[in-house]
């Protein structure tokens, strides 16, 4: 009996018992959609987090003014104002593994332009803070180092300024009005959308600093070369450790602070809190996978439990067989192939449900849908392997039957 002899008789096998044997694929189906769904949403939720590092910057420090207190009342954080623009080129010249020092301020205006106006968040950057936070110019052009030096007022608006005040037209050369002042509009900022935290990283709008500081947030951040925010980036995501204990260092030392005295500075390393996040959500998909590869395990025991009670009722059939010549091992593969087709069957149809549960749940969570060939071979290879492996067993006990025995079976 060859090997497509036993694959066609199997197939008639399982064709003459049709509701049995789709049920006994169910288990798989469930198995093999639950990794898949599993899988794909795991890899997703990491995928939506490298997208939020990478819309933040990596190998990111911010460095921001720590808490003051008034009478043993504490202020909140950025309320001491040690920080200057001045502590950020020290930076820079100081610590050669900073690829970038960002001084920033940050405040709240009202913009007009014509018969519209927009309430958004205003910040005062020079061109380092474009790098380092992964800005870019979708149309028009960044500050010149003469606007910067010079305190010039033009601005850069993100997306969603430009969409509620440039409905129908360029927004590129356009004079807007902050706070009353006029600016001009000299580029549009490339959209970035949601963060992690669900706060519109295009509802901002960019000026230079001398201008954030003169023209917008005045005395709310200090006098002088005062700043609240000084972004870092470190040359390689291996020495944003070592470049945050020279940060801290350098900024005690040119502070005056002694020893014991308490840091009048934060220092947050945005990566290493991110790649957390990234870690936690890499372990909770290896979590959801392997529970999910639970089912499938269930799935093969009800295979094992439906070819047992196959080869029972099929005694007599296996005795007629090796009474007219069959061997063992052609029992033994008929049985064998059942169990496999049941499986591959159930696999297959458990790839296209998890395939198509995958972009259903992404397009219902609205998060990214990463959904890897890697993940549908291992769930339908795993299926075909559990097949294998709870099949055997009915497999073997039909191949070792007494011949005579079983033809006494009724």
């Amino acid at each position: 009996m060859t090997f497509l002899d036993s694959f066609l008789s199997a197939l008639q096998s399982l064709r003459s018992n049709v509701m049995r044997s789709v049920l006994t694929a169910l288990g798989m189906i469930i198995g093999v959609a639950a990794v898949i769904i599993m899988v794909a949403v795991g890899s997703g939720a990491q995928e939506g987090i490298e997208a939020v590092i990478e819309s933040i910057g990596s190998n990111l420090l911010i460095v921001s003014a720590a808490s003051q207190g008034r009478g043993g009342v504490q202020q909140g954080a950025g309320t001491q104002q040690a920080l200057t623009a001045a502590d950020a080129d020290a930076m820079f010249s100081e610590i050669p593994e900073i690829l970038f020092a960002a001084p920033t301020v940050r405040g709240q205006g009202q913009v007009v332009f014509g018969n519209a106006n927009w309430h958004t968040s205003i910040e005062g950057i020079t061109n380092a803070y474009m790098p380092v936070r992964a800005w870019t110019v979708a149309a028009g052009r960044q500050f010149e180092e003469w606007e910067i030096a010079g305190g010039a007022k033009v601005v850069l608006i993100g997306e969603t300024v430009a969409e509620n005040l440039f409905p129908d037209e360029e927004a590129v050369g356009q004079v807007i009005r902050v706070e009353r002042v006029p600016f001009e509009v000299i580029g549009t900022l490339t959209a970035k959308g949601q963060s992690s935290f669900g706060q519109d990283q295009d509802d901002i709008m960019f000026v230079p600093l001398k201008t954030a500081k003169q023209r917008i947030v005045r005395g709310r951040t200090g006098a002088g070369d005062t700043v609240q925010t000084i972004y870092i980036k470190a040359q390689a995501t291996e020495l944003v450790s070592y470049v945050e204990v020279a940060i801290a260092e350098l900024l005690r030392q040119r502070h005056g602070l002694l020893p014991g005295q308490a840091d009048d500075f934060r220092i947050r390393n945005i990566s290493e809190i991110l790649g957390a996040r990234q870690d936690s959500s890499r372990m909770m998909a290896l979590l959801l996978a392997a529970v999910a590869s639970v089912s499938l395990i269930v799935g093969g025991i009800g295979i094992m439990n439906i070819m047992l009670v196959s080869v029972t009722e099929r005694t007599r059939e296996i005795g007629v067989r090796m009474a007219v010549g069959a061997a063992r091992g052609d029992i033994l593969t008929q049985f064998l192939i059942e169990a496999v087709v049941i499986s591959a069957i159930g696999g297959v149809i458990g790839i296209i449900i998890g395939a198509t549960g995958s972009q259903a749940a992404a397009a219902l969570g609205d998060w990214p849908l990463r959904l890897e060939i890697s993940s549908v071979l291992l769930a339908f290879g795993f299926s075909a392997a559990v097949g294998i492996f709870f099949g055997y067993y009915p497999a073997r006990k039909a191949a070792h039957l007494d011949p005579i025995e079983a033809l006494r079976h009724e």
